[in-house]
């Protein structure tokens, strides 16, 4: 069989392409599938939105859904009004806690959801992610005079971290891989953790760094808290979560957000709500974006695997 001339590839590729965008374009309901298929017939996409995951998506004082993420669905739902054209599109939203928004996702309830959900592996054999939208790691906050950067400057001190947690564990496990000489005290929660570096029970509060930058921007002294550069561990990608086994609807999801993410756009976006301060009490998390971040959006991915990053 005579192989294809190179042109006659590309022209075959380039055709491709056309036809999938002109089903999506003027598709009847009847052409689509899935999540698609839902949305053509009912003209609603559903958004699931948290409502205290500050500053991804939470309520404000109108006790409307605001934040990072949110604004992320918006724009994806804005995408697929304009695929599959239809002008006047009904965006609903839905509440969801961390216990219910992966069956909201897989039943039909909501379309996308969006928040502060961890991409991972086991997550993934539920539903599906478009591109990473955050990327967390452990660190610690300490006061700004303490002067500690590295976890190496915390040798002989005493940190807290909030009991049960997975950054309890890591920071007792540094702690006899590298001998550091902690005292490592378990903390209720991480309001009582924050506590005990405020009071100076404790040097340094190890935990999630956006966790950890919302509790210092929320204090009485804003300014006079620092959060280590130095992590300990690799990043853990957050994304919005999507239906398992439904690319055409990924597809849009991930080409919006990829297209976000490497324009100037994307970089306001994360600034307007990591370094400026957020309604409603004008909290500032000064949580600029990391180097993995920055490779993040110039490369979106949607890999649960934090050697990705």
């Amino acid at each position: 069989m005579r192989s294809c001339h190179p042109k006659s590839a590309l022209t075959a590729a380039f055709l491709a392409l056309a036809v999938t965008a002109s089903t999506l374009g003027g598709a009847q309901a009847e052409d689509l599938t899935g999540t698609l298929k839902k949305i053509k017939e009912t003209n609603q996409i559903t958004i699931g939105y948290r409502d205290a995951s500050v500053p991804f998506s939470y309520l404000d004082n109108e006790q409307k859904p605001v934040g990072y993420a949110f604004e992320i669905c918006k724009k994806i739902a804005e995408a697929v009004k304009v695929q599959l054209k239809l002008p006047n599109l009904e965006v609903k939203l839905n509440p969801v806690t961390s216990a219910t928004r992966i069956p909201l996702i897989a039943n039909g309830t909501i379309d996308l959801e969006c928040g502060s959900t961890t991409n991972n592996a086991d997550r993934q054999k539920q539903a599906a992610f478009t591109n990473t939208h955050f990327l967390t790691a452990t660190r610690f906050v300490a006061k700004k005079s303490a002067k500690l950067d590295k976890f190496d400057d915390l040798k002989g001190k005493t940190v807290v971290s909030t009991s049960g947690t997975t950054n309890i564990r890591m920071i007792n496990e540094a702690n006899t891989a590298r001998n550091l000489g902690l005292t490592i005290l378990p903390a209720k929660d991480h309001a009582e953790a924050f506590l005990m570096v405020e009071t100076g029970r404790a040097v340094a509060f190890v935990m999630d760094d956006v966790l950890l930058a919302s509790l210092a921007a929320s204090s009485k002294d804003p300014n006079g808290y620092a959060i280590s550069s130095d992590a300990l561990s690799k990043p853990e990608p957050y994304g919005i979560m999507l239906r398992k086994d439904d690319a055409p609807f990924k597809a849009i999801a991930d080409a919006t957000t990829a297209k976000l993410y490497q324009s100037p756009e994307g970089k306001a976006l994360y600034d307007t709500w990591f370094v400026k301060p957020i309604p409603p009490r004008g909290i500032n998390l000064n949580l600029p974006m990391s180097e993995a971040m920055v490779k993040q959006f110039a490369h979106p991915s949607d890999s649960p695997d934090p050697a990705a990053y």
